[in-house]
This record gives structure tokens, sequence and C-alpha cells, in this order.
């Protein structure tokens, strides 16, 4: 094969589009449309336009622009929104206004019961064992005896229960755990929702008495809060029965709207209403008759317009006979519960229940109070702890969306009951932080007067400090309100408590001051958590430090040269946590550090950090795990910039090379740097090296050659070795190269025939083939060795290429033969399609020898033996002719582009190539008539009027 002369510059200039200068006028492509609205013709979409855009009548209409007379959908949508907002469709402007402040009495921003629970259950707990009180009839009528008959056993169990509810007979359950409490009673839970849905309404309202009668036991005091959340979780199901089973008695034989009134509902209705609270009040014991009754305290709405306006305060004034003041005390958060959910209008029955709690505080230096914690060796500080939820939850339903001036009056108050702590604490915790921190001074004042035996100051300014992480009081108090509360927090003895509370107060510190002051709060933590370990037992709070500098810490520099911040992160010694806080560490970052850094002390530290998550990986941690520490230390690694001081980069490079030896994407990474280096060297010489030059980027390259064996995977490998070579050789580092593409072709048969992507064997052959032509493109430019022949590195190729193992069945290894031929056909040019600058190629070693010309063509013509025999082999396979035909036609393409068919054979050989990729019918007719038409437009050109015979021969064949 001999291939045809190509001149590229005129080659080029042919195939580059005509350029017409267009005068827009008035039209412009980006200049939007406008649409003039009409009455006559509003919502039709040919909208006439205004005389500005009277020309865009030929421009490819807006897609947003072009529907609803010129307003985008999107647009139209929140237009009748707004509308819908703006005008009622019913009812006047104010009747609106009304309906919506009263749906909205209680809104998203008031935080749900739902949301404490889990932190109570949590909170008390209790190693001492539980007893419970059941009812004899709940276990009963769940199975029944072979041969018995179904109606008498349902008949006999009705009148057991009705027996059991007036003998009031019960069964005591001893020694439970706390785990085992809980289950019992969610299968008392379970057991009501049972007996409910198979119609026993007695048992049901029995389990319910029962439960509520639970919560005049005070056994287990430091319990008691836990029972409290799992029994009311009864008292709700119960409730929301009874409601939804009067509700679906109304709605027959229509449903009732949302906004009924009593006047809505049907005598029947009304009756089985009535008929509940009439068995409720019959109960004789006042605990279960109140939880009863206020848990069906909505179903009032059905009987009467206030029957909930009158029921809510009998109930407040019934709480006044509960004796035990912490049973009053969640009774009356219940009520509070239920009437913020019914009536949350009624302030005054809150205010009421609220006062009337502080009434009972006298009662807990009582003789009853005191004995009882006698007995139960509980300490008065853990005992008030556990009025907590109950003051907090009725507090917080005070002060939603309450004025300003009710926390003045209810910290005058407090002053009056001798600033009781337990008071002070909830009244912190339940109003606006804004209102709280514009009075931090006030309340540090109160604080102090604070009896300290009753209820601890540090747990005071735990919620004071909670407040002002949220509100910031004013500035020249700042450092005044610190001081206080840091001279009690930092005498709290026990490691547990002081870092509570240390942990709220430090994101005050760090929004509020400088380095300075965190640095002193982070050594004083260190002074308390070092000894005997205590930091062990305060991951999640000292995680929770970290978290809170990192947010207000964003320039590392400043952060790092606090000098107890390193010190600080030496107590994370569980390698998960420590791994975890590195790990947010080197997030907050990538994310926040814009500018490449070569600070020593960042780069030092941060190194640290890099290291502790490498060192974590082990032959256990998943792969997931691996990419996710390897992302977050290359994101580092691309951070880190010398300027000019390229050595100083590389001394970086080889360093972290044996840092993160175990992680290869950062391996990969590093060479991608090092390479880059080099190219950078090379821009900033401008392809000029100077000796000193020359030597740094053979460094770099020895450094890829170094660290690429080292990557297990075979493609990493391939493609580093073909980037390094090419970045070599635009270094004028000839050596290097040839060792590096020698290195690529040596571990060719290495590569696997299938790999795995995404978890999916997948075939390698095609990522083999695009790495192979990458590479074919590269030897243009590569010259040939002087001690190894004529085209070695192409000979070596493929003869690698002739020795792989391919699949079965496939045509990789011929399709590699014909991409060579335009390589092969580009070094027999005098001058080359593209060459590297103050690098002498083949085309300036050979300068068009005879004798190398010779060597193309012979090997040229071998390759096309071997397609040619390939061929013939698959036209002996009846299954086989597609593949047949596009190979066929692929080689085609290649001699047509790239051979000389003023050759007769050459000419005659395309011909049947053309014929054969064309026999059976697969080959695409679209690309058949543009290779014509293109053959067509290349014969009307000089030098290539030989392809007009081959044109006329090539559509006679087609229509034949």
């Amino acid at each position: 094969m001999r291939s045809r002369w190509r001149k590229y510059e005129s080659e080029l200039q042919r195939c580059r589009p005509e350029t017409l200068p267009i005068e827009f006028g008035d039209y412009h492509p980006l200049k939007p449309i406008l649409v003039t609205d009409t009455k006559t013709r509003r919502g039709v979409r040919k909208g006439s336009t205004s005389s500005s855009s009277s020309s865009s009548s030929s421009a490819p209409p807006d897609p947003l622009s072009s529907l609803l007379d010129g307003t985008d959908p999107l647009s139209m949508f929140a237009a009748s929104a707004t509308e819908t907002l703006a005008v009622p469709r019913s009812g006047s402007i104010g009747d609106l206004g009304k309906k919506k402040k009263e749906d909205e009495v209680v809104g998203a921003d008031f935080e749900p019961w739902s949301a404490k629970r889990g932190e109570i259950l949590a909170r008390f707990t209790t190693t001492e064992k539980l007893s419970i009180n059941l009812c004899m009839g709940s276990d009963k009528g769940k199975a029944t005896s072979p041969g018995s008959s179904a109606v008498s056993e349902k008949v006999r169990t009705r009148l057991e229960e009705l027996d059991d509810l007036e003998e009031g007979s019960q069964r005591e359950m001893l020694n439970l755990s706390q785990q085992d409490y809980a289950n019992r009673i969610e299968e008392l839970n379970q057991s009501l929702k049972e007996a409910w849905a198979s119609d026993q309404k007695v048992k049901a309202l029995k389990i319910v008495i029962q439960c509520a009668k639970l919560l005049s036991d005070t056994s287990v005091i430091q319990f008691y809060p836990s029972k409290f959340v799992l029994i009311t979780d009864i008292m709700d199901t119960f409730g929301r029965l009874v409601y939804d089973r009067i509700w679906t008695m109304c709605s027959e034989p229509q449903p009732l709207p949302d906004a009924f009134s009593c006047d809505d509902v049907n005598d029947t209705a009304k009756e089985t209403c009535l008929n509940w609270f009439f068995k409720i009040a019959s109960i004789r014991e006042l605990l279960p008759r109140l939880y009863v009754e206020a848990s069906i305290l909505k179903c009032n709405r059905f009987l009467n317009k206030i029957g909930i306006h009158t029921t809510l305060p009998r109930l407040t004034d019934m709480v006044r006979g509960i004796g035990d003041p912490l049973v009053a005390a969640y009774a009356r958060a219940y009520l509070c519960r239920v009437g913020m959910e019914v009536a949350p209008e009624l302030k005054d029955t809150l205010n009421r229940n609220f006062f009337d709690l502080l009434g009972t505080f006298r009662q807990l230096s009582g003789e009853s109070v005191q004995n009882q914690l006698v007995v139960q060796r509980v300490e008065m500080p853990e005992y008030l702890t556990l009025y907590s939820p109950a003051i907090n939850w009725i507090l917080q339903c005070i002060a939603y969306r309450a004025p300003e001036p009710l926390l003045t009056e209810m910290m005058e108050r407090c002053k009056t009951m001798g600033n009781n702590a337990l008071l002070l604490n909830s009244i912190m915790r339940a109003f606006r932080p804004e209102f709280v921190a514009a009075r931090a001074t006030d309340f540090i004042g109160m604080i102090k007067e604070c009896d300290e035996a009753g209820f601890p100051k540090h747990l005071l300014f735990g919620s004071l400090g909670r407040s002002l992480a949220s509100a910031d009081p004013p500035e020249p108090e700042r450092l005044t309100i610190l001081n206080e509360a840091w001279k009690v927090v930092t005498k709290v003895r026990s490691p547990r408590d002081y870092i509570n509370c240390a942990e709220i107060w430090v994101e005050f510190t760090c929004r509020h001051f400088t380095k300075r002051e965190v640095n002193t709060v982070l050594a004083d933590m260190i002074k308390h958590m070092t000894p005997d370990r205590a930091f062990e037992d305060a991951y999640l709070q000292l995680q929770s430090v970290i978290r809170k500098i990192l947010t207000y810490f964003h320039d590392f520099s400043v952060l790092f040269s606090m000098e107890r911040f390193l010190p600080f992160l030496d107590m994370f010694q569980k390698d998960s946590v420590r791994v975890e806080v590195c790990r947010s560490i080197m997030e907050v970052f990538i994310k926040h550090q814009v500018e490449p850094t070569r600070d020593p002390v960042i780069l030092n530290a941060m190194l640290h950090i890099c290291k502790t998550m490498h060192d974590s990986v082990n032959a256990l941690t998943l792969e997931d795990e691996k990419r996710s520490l390897s992302l977050l230390i290359i994101g580092f690694i691309r951070m880190v910039s010398f300027g000019r001081d390229f050595e100083q980069q590389l001394s970086f490079c080889v360093e972290s090379r044996a840092t993160f030896c175990n992680l290869e994407p950062v391996l990969v990474q590093l060479i991608h740097t090092v390479n880059q280096l080099a190219m950078e060297t090379r821009r900033m010489m401008r392809d000029n090296h100077s000796r000193k030059t020359a030597a740094f980027v053979r460094a770099c390259a020895a450094y890829s050659f170094i660290t690429i064996p080292s990557l297990s995977s075979i493609f990493s490998r391939l493609s580093l070795y073909l980037l390094s070579g090419q970045v070599a050789l635009a270094n004028q580092c000839l050596s290097q190269a040839d060792a590096f593409l020698k290195a690529a072709v040596s571990i060719l048969p290495e590569v696997p025939r299938s790999i795995n992507v995404e978890g999916k064997l997948r075939s390698s052959e095609s990522f083999l083939l695009d790495f192979i032509n990458n590479f074919l493109s590269t030897l243009l430019v590569v010259p040939d060795h002087p001690e190894h022949g004529v085209l070695y590195l192409v000979r070596g190729l493929l003869n690698m290429v002739q020795d792989y193992t391919w699949e079965d069945n496939s045509d990789a290894k011929v399709r590699v033969y014909i991409s060579a031929l335009p390589l092969l056909a580009a070094m027999s040019q005098e001058t080359y399609l593209y060459t590297i600058p103050k690098m002498d190629s083949n085309e300036t070693l050979y300068g068009g020898d005879p004798k190398f010309l010779s060597e193309l063509n012979k090997l040229c013509e071998t390759l096309i033996g071997q397609v040619l025999d390939h061929l013939k082999a698959l036209g002996r396979e009846e299954q086989s002719a597609r593949r047949q035909g596009s190979l066929a036609f692929a080689l085609f393409g290649a001699l047509l582009a790239h051979g000389d068919l003023r050759n007769n054979k050459l000419s005659q050989l395309t011909v049947n190539l053309w014929n054969l990729s064309h026999k059976h019918g697969y080959c695409d007719t679209r690309l058949s008539v543009r290779t014509l038409e293109h053959m067509k437009q290349q014969a009307q050109q000089p030098d290539m009027s030989h392809l007009s015979d081959a044109v006329q021969r090539l559509a006679l064949q087609s229509r034949t």
C-alpha cells in the first residue's frame, strides 16, 4: 500500500465553512420577544408583537414566552396563586383574616409533644424493679377452647368483663425491668386497639382506667416522667378512637364539614357521646376520671359550643385534689397538652395551671415528700429535675407567641419565690431566645442568688447558654456574661456535668470572640477531661465542640494557630471517633479554603489529620469508605501550592506518596500533580529548558515512573504511563518518554478480559481499544530510538496486539490493525499533522528516506493482509455477515482517506471492499450516500481527479 500525499493546510482550509456577515438590524437572537396583550385576543397563542420586536417573527420561539401571551407557565402559576390568596372565594376579606388567625393559633413553630417524647424516655431511666397492676379480664378472650360454641364464649367473656369492672379485680406483676415495663404498656396499648376493633368497648374502657391508675404510683420516682409518656400514649389512643367513632356516626348520610358545629351532629351521635361522658363520670377514683375525661375532651364539640371552654377550667380545679405534687404537675401538663390541641386560645386555663403548680412548691419541703425521698434514697436536686418536663411543657404553652412583657412578669414571680431554680430554668428554656438574651445580665444575677443545693447552677447556666447560642445579647455585656458563666462552669467537679455545660457555652464563645478566648476554653476543657481519661465517656460532647468551632472558624491559619486545638484533638483516642472528627475537619477545609495555601502551620496540621484518616484503612475497610477518604485527601492535595517553588512542591508530593501509600486514588492524584508541575515548568520556561529545569522535569518523570507500578488497577497504570510519556515528550525528555511508552506496551498482556464496573462485570475490549487508539496517535510524534530500529514501538505494540488473548468471535484485533493504517500513512508524509515544539520527530530524522517509506508500505501491506484474511474467515461463517460488512466498510474508509487510489490494485481493493460491505445489506444507507457525496467533492480537486472513476464504479455497484 502506498499512502497518498497530503497537504494538511489546504485540506483544513477546504473543510472550514464559508463565513458570511449577518446584519441583525433590530433583531438579535438573545433579545427577548415582547408580546402585546390585547383584550380581544387575550389567551390566544399568536399575540400581536410590539414594534420593537417586529422583525422577530422569523426567530425561533422562546419556549417560555411562546405560551400564554408571552408569560411563562411558572409566572402564570405564581400570579394565579397570588390572586387566589388576595381575593377570598367567599366572605369578606376581614372574615378571611379572622379565620386565618384562628387556624394559625398553633403553627409549625410550636414544638409538639412528640418531639420531646424520645428525649424524656432516654433521660429518665432506672435500674430499679417496677410493678404493674393489670385487669384480669385483659388477657381473656384471646383463644377459645376446642369444641366450645363461639356465641356462648362471647357471651361468657362479656359477662366476665362486666363482673371484673364491677369488682375491680386486678393482678399485679412484680420485678419488671424498665424495658419489660415499656413492653407491657405497649401490649396494653395493642390490647386496647384490638378490644375496640372487636366491639368490646367495656374492655377498652377498663384498660384505660387501669392504665390511668398507674400514674398514681410513685414507688420508683426516677422513672415517673417516662411512665407518664408511656401511659399518656394509651390515653391519646383511646381519645382518638372515641372521637373517630362519633365522627363516623355523624357522617351518615353525608360527612360532616371540618368546621362543623354541634347543630350539625345528629341525635344518635350526641347520645353516644353523652353516654361516654356519663361512663367516665361514674369512675370513683379522681386520677383516672381526670385523665380519661381529658383524653376525650375534644368530643365536647359534638355536644355544645362552649363545652370545652367550661370543661377545661373544671378539670384544672380537679387537679387541686391530687396530693402528690409530682403527680399533680404531670396531670397539669397533660391538661395543657390537650388544651393546646383542642382550644389553644384559652390562655387563662394555661395560666391557672401554671399558678396552681407554683402553689404546690411549698409541698416539696413538707414531711410527706421528704419521707418519700428518704425511703427511695433520692436527693433533692435529682427529685427537682423530675419536674422539668412538666414545667417546661406548661411554660412552652404559655410562652408560645407571648409578648415580651410576659417574660418580665414571670421573672418577677420567680423573684418573689426566692429565685426558685427549677422555675427559673424552665422560664429560660420556654421563652424566645431573643427575649432571654436581652435580659441575660438580669438572669445571671438571679442565678447567683439561687440555692445551690436545690438545683445546680451549672444547669441554669446551660439553659441560659442555649438561648445565647441562638440570639445575641447586647454587645457591651458579652464579655461579662462569658466570664460570669465560665466562673461557674469551671468549678463543676463532675466531668459529665462539666462537659455538658461547657459544650453549650463554646458556641457563644466562638460566635462573639476571637481565637484567644476559644483557646482558653479549649485549655480548660483539656484540664477537666484528661484526668482519669474522662474524655472517653464524652466523645459526643467533644465532637459537638469541634463542629461548633468549625462553624465559626473557616480561616484554618487562625484555627491551627490555637495552641490547644491539636491537643484537644488528641483526646479522641477511639479510632472510629477520631476518623470521624478528622473527616469533619477536612470537609470544612475543602468547602471554605478557596485559595491554595503554603502555610506551614496549615500543611503540618492537615497532613497530620489526613494521615490519621489514611492510617485507619485496613483490609476490612469497605471500598466506599476508602473512596470517601481518598476524595477528602485529594481535596487537600489540590489546595497545596508553593507558587514558583517547584522543588518544594515536588518534595511535598514525595512526602505525600510515602504518607498515603495505601490509598490508590491519592497516588493517582499525586502523579497527575507531578505531571502538571512538569508542564507548568515548561510553560514558565517557554519550551526552552535550562540545565536546572531540564533536570527538574526529569526528576518529575522519575517520580511518576517509580510510583505508577505500585497501582493495582491495570487501566490506571496504562493511562498514566501514556500520559506521563506525553508529558515527558513535551519537555524533550526522550529517554524518559521512551521508557514510559515501552512500559505501557509491556503490560498490555496483563489486561484482563473482563473488568468490574460499578459492581458489574463488563468486557474490557472497549477500554483497551480506546487506550490503543490514544497510544497510536501519540506514536506519530515519537522519534525512533537509534539502537532499536525503524518503527520499533509501533511494531512492539502490534506484536503485543497479535499475541493478546482476545475474546472469542472478537474483531478487536483487526480493528486495531485498521486504526494503525492512518498512523502509518501520516508517518509517510513529508510534514506531519502535528509535532512537539523543540523536538524532532521521524519526519526530521528520516526526511522522506525511501527505505523508511518502504518499511511503512510493507507494514501497511501486512496489516491489510491480516484484515483481508479475517474477512475471508468471516465469509465462511453464515452468522458473521454483519461483522464482515462492518469491518469491510471500516477498511474501505481507511483506504479512501489515506491510500493512494491512483494505484490500480489499491483502487480495485476499495471497490471490492465497498461491494463486500453492501453485499448483505447491513451497511448504513445514509452513511453510504454521504461517503459518495464526499468522494464527488474530493474528485473536483485537481490532485484528486482520479477519484472520478472510482465514484462511478461505486455508484454503479450500489445501483446493481
